[in-house]
This record gives C-alpha cells, structure tokens and sequence, in this order.
C-alpha cells in the first residue's frame, strides 16, 4: 500500500488509536523494508484535524494550547507543508531567545530537523543563524530579545513561538512589518496562553485575520508519556496554574493579588533613563530540589524611579544560582548583589564568593512577613514610579498570582522587593509612629498614609 493510498484509506479524522494500528500492521507487513524515520516524516498519518492548516483566508494561525499538545511539531509541519509546496522562499524563525530557537524550533526532537526525512533534511548553519531546505527555501533564527534585528528583513512566512512569554513584545509588531513579500505573508504562533495584552489583543480581533486553534494537554494524551501525565495531574490538575498550562485558559487578574497586569502594563517601558544605581535581588533556596532562587535585577533612574531589568530566576544548585547572580551583576555593572540571609547567611556569601570573591554583597534579614515587605513596594508601582523594562513573563505572573498569605512562596517576588528596596527605600528617614504635626522633619502630613512618605 503505498503512502497516497494509505492516506486516501484513513482520511483525515481517524483517531491517533487508529493511526497507531495502522502503523503496527505496516510494520507487521514490512518486515525488514519498514522505515521507522520515513513513517515518522509522514505528518498526515499522525497529526489530529486540529493540527491541519485551516482553510480561509487568515493571516495568523494562532495556537494556544497546553503543554504536551503537539504546539512545536504542529510549527514545524506547518513550515515544512508551505516550503514544500513551493509557496515561500524567505522564512522567519522567531522564539523567547536565541537559544529556545535553536533548542526547541530548529535541533529540538519535533523541530524543523526533525520532521524532514534524512534524504531532505534542512541544512542547518548556527553562525548564519540559517536554515537552508533542499529547494533552495531559507528560515532565518530570531530571538524576540533583540527587536531591531526584525526591522530589515523581508519574509513571506513566520513561525512565532511561545509569544506570550517574549520579553519586548514589540519584536512582534517588528515582524509583522517585514512580512511584505510573496502572495500571501503568512504567521503561525504557538504558544501557552497568558494573559498579556499581546494575546488578549489577538483573540479580541474579530475581522477574519485570525484562526484560532484552542487545545489542552489531554488532546496529545495518547503520545506522553504515563509518568509526565501522572506528575502533572498530581501537581497542577484543579489548580489555577493547570488552568493555563494544562487547559489554555487565559486567566484573568487575580483577587486580593498586590499587582494587576493592567497597572504593570500602564507603565511598561522600552527605554530607560541613565541609571544611578543598580542591583541584584537574591531570594535563595538552600537545596536543587526545593524552590526556586529568585534572581532579580533592578535600577534606579536620575528621575528617581525604579526599573526592573531583568529576571534570571532558576531552580538549581547553590552553585548554578550563585553562578548566575554573578553573572547577571557583571553583566549590568551591578554595585552590590542583596540577598536574603535567613536561608543561611554564611551560606548565601560563601556561594556567591566562591564564583567571584570580589563580588559586594549585602545581606538582608527578614524580620517582617511577606506582604509586610511587599506592600510599600506595591504602593510605589500604583503611584506610577516603577517601571519593567520589556516584558518578564515568569515574574509577572508570579507578582499578578501572589495573594498574601495563600499560596507558595514568592521567590521571584522576594527578590525583586529586596531589590526594589535597597534602591528606594533603602535610604529613607525612618518614619514616626504616629503623625509629629511639631515637626518641619515630620515625612508625616495631615494627609497622612504611605502615599504621602518622603522617600
């Protein structure tokens, strides 16, 4: 039975049960000439209808589905049916950074290497950041931390991963300038849902551009593995997390959370002025297996406001996040590094001394709860004087889902406060503890309240 008659056999609505079966009698069939690689290249035998091109006249396939759905096969099929059909010659590979482009887009297991048979397997060239396909078609690598590369470049085709994670969500808007070539320029995004202003805006448009194809983890069951499905529903099934990952649900703001998407949003920036001091916030975890150390890099202006720059967070070894907080102070010629000291203040020097010992580090105890330590923090983000250069995904959901005393802890959180108050509240005069009217010094007026502390 050859591949075309097999096609017309199943159809396109067979269920991947059906499919599998299929696939086990052929190699019953075949015996020796059965080629595993040549039966994995043929997409049509195992994608769902939900994973086929849509019909119609649609400018942006936007897929926003689960973890484990098939959202990077799904890419790279979609990229590799439009080059062999003959319909593009320019392609743009855009994703979070440099590196998910090549890890995850291009070398990953359902990557665009991947999906080709080794007789037309793409010629893959990292310093040119190129790919190049066995009829002459180019992909080049993008990484949406850097915006002002999509501004020259034409293309016909692109494929946007994990969108709603992108820091500077204008490279978009970048990349869909340069999509001004060929008979119909075309974007596929595949990305989890979160609700940032970026997706919110893509859903809402109503005008035809956009497909949307909605799926959960649970569609692609029959492909994961037992263990991943059995950890993931003991940990994320029934819980506001799952909602999102699992089931691709855009969330809406949290009640009794310190932050909103909304207020982070209103005073986004991509530009900052001359910083007058900069640092690094560390809330540690003791263990690799425990919580996440929260890494978190932060500035204040001549204009006297704060900025957050960035946000390495990670779960690891006291060496990988003694390692990376080194790293992220060198490179933003930090001053000093703040780390929370009730994890083990010794420890904490001792980690970080050990990648660089000339490193100035400041040691903070936290003698007040969480959202004790949060709250002033979160009164100067409602008055307007904090900013998020670009867009830190991780962080900003962990700061819009934090509600006080619910939940687990908030390491990113943590480390941005430690940060953020070194830098402006750190140097304060201490207030009173009631109103001293006597005073000309008083930082209390009849007003009264935290907006009206001199800082």
């Amino acid at each position: 039975m050859t591949d075309q008659s097999l096609h017309t056999f199943l159809g396109t609505n067979w269920s991947t049960e059906a499919r599998l079966e299929v696939e086990k009698r052929l190699k019953a069939k075949l015996g020796d000439k059965y080629d595993p690689e040549a039966l994995k290249a043929s997409w049509w035998l195992y994608k769902r209808p939900e994973q086929s091109t849509p019909k119609g006249d649609w400018r942006v396939w936007l897929i926003l589905a689960g973890r484990g759905w098939g959202k990077t096969r799904t890419g790279a099929e979609f990229i590799r049916e439009q080059v062999d059909q003959g319909t593009v010659e320019h392609i743009a590979l855009v994703g979070p950074t440099a590196g998910d482009v090549r890890d995850t887009m291009i070398e990953g297991q359902s990557g665009l290497l991947s999906v080709y048979p080794s007789h037309q397997r793409p010629r893959y060239e990292p310093s040119k950041r190129r790919v190049t396909f066995h009829n002459g078609a180019v992909a080049t690598a993008f990484s949406a931390d850097e915006p002002q590369r999509l501004r020259g470049p034409n293309h016909g085709l692109a494929w946007a991963d994990e969108l709603a994670s992108w820091r500077y969500p204008e490279a978009y808007d970048m990349l869909q300038l340069g999509l001004r070539i060929g008979k119909k320029p075309r974007t596929i995004i595949t990305t989890t849902p979160k609700p940032v202003p970026l997706i919110k805006r893509l859903v809402e448009r109503n005008d035809g551009s956009v497909h949307i194809t909605k799926g959960s983890t649970y569609d692609n069951a029959v492909n994961l593995a037992g263990s991943f499905l059995e950890e993931i529903q003991n940990a994320y099934e029934g819980t506001r997390l799952g909602r999102q990952e699992l089931y691709a649900e855009i969330l809406d703001d949290v009640v009794g959370a310190l932050w909103s998407r909304d207020g982070l949003e209103e005073h986004r920036v991509t530009n900052h002025p001359p910083l007058k001091r900069i640092v690094v916030g560390i809330d540690p975890s003791a263990t690799s297996t425990g919580d996440e150390t929260g890494i978190v890099v932060c500035g204040i202006g001549d204009d006297g406001h704060g900025y957050v720059l960035d946000d390495v967070s990670l779960r690891g070894s006291p060496n990988d996040w003694g390692r990376a907080a080194v790293a992220a102070f060198h490179k933003f010629n930090a001053d000093r590094i703040v780390a929370e000291s009730n994890q083990g203040g010794e420890m904490v020097s001792f980690t970080l001394r050990t990648v660089d010992p000339d490193v100035p580090i400041k040691l903070v105890h936290a003698s007040r709860g969480k959202q004790t330590r949060a709250e002033p923090i979160s009164a100067l983000y409602e008055q307007g004087r904090i900013h998020h250069h670009g867009f830190h995904a991780e962080l900003e959901t962990q700061m819009t889902e934090w509600v006080p005393d619910q939940g687990s802890s908030p390491d990113r959180v943590d480390a941005l406060v430690w940060a953020l108050t070194e830098l402006m509240l750190g140097h304060r005069q201490q207030p009173v503890v009631g109103p001293d009217f006597g005073s000309s010094n008083s930082t209390w007026n009849l007003g009264g309240g935290l907006h009206n502390l001199k800082f």
